[in-house]
């Protein structure tokens, strides 16, 4: 199984976020197997910007790692995501979380995601679709989002 995050804050983010999730289960050997709820977020890092919309979906692939992130960059690219710099406003984000245990780290991918474990929008849509996620390396998810108190995520849809 593989966990993929969305995250959108420009241009109707929220449907910005169903387009994807709609989407990903259009990539060629993979199949959406869950989706959570959609959670509006305070933005991390760069705060002059507005809410997020984001969302976790479960994916089962017959992909590598490395071609899911090909896919899931082109969905970016047809939703105008551009990459002025870190933590900027995003028409859409796809961050591949988790690739079933692996470890990975390559130029281009880091599996799990390097800050999940620091990240409340992640963590809680995880839980709400895997109850017992694990992120390799860190430990029970569950644990992990007791850690990120002070972190703004309400369910919205």
């Amino acid at each position: 199984m593989a966990y993929v995050g969305l995250g959108a804050n420009l241009d109707e983010p929220a449907r910005q976020v169903e387009r994807a999730l709609h989407e990903l289960g259009g990539i060629a050997q993979t199949r959406l197997v869950k989706a959570s709820s959609l959670y509006r977020s305070a933005p991390l890092g760069y705060a002059g910007q507005p809410p997020f919309v984001n969302a976790v979906a479960q994916l089962e692939t017959d992909l590598s790692a490395a071609g899911l992130l090909d896919e899931l960059q082109a969905i970016e690219a047809r939703h105008g995501r551009r990459r002025s710099f870190a933590n900027a406003p995003r028409t859409l984000d796809l961050d591949l979380l988790l690739f079933g245990e692996s470890s990975l780290e390559t130029p281009r991918l880091r599996v799990p995601h390097p800050r999940m474990h620091e990240r409340a929008f992640v963590l809680k849509p995880l839980l709400e679709i895997a109850p017992g996620a694990v992120v390799p390396g860190r430990g029970a998810a569950q644990a992990l989002l007791a850690g990120c108190e002070g972190q703004s995520v309400q369910r919205i849809a």
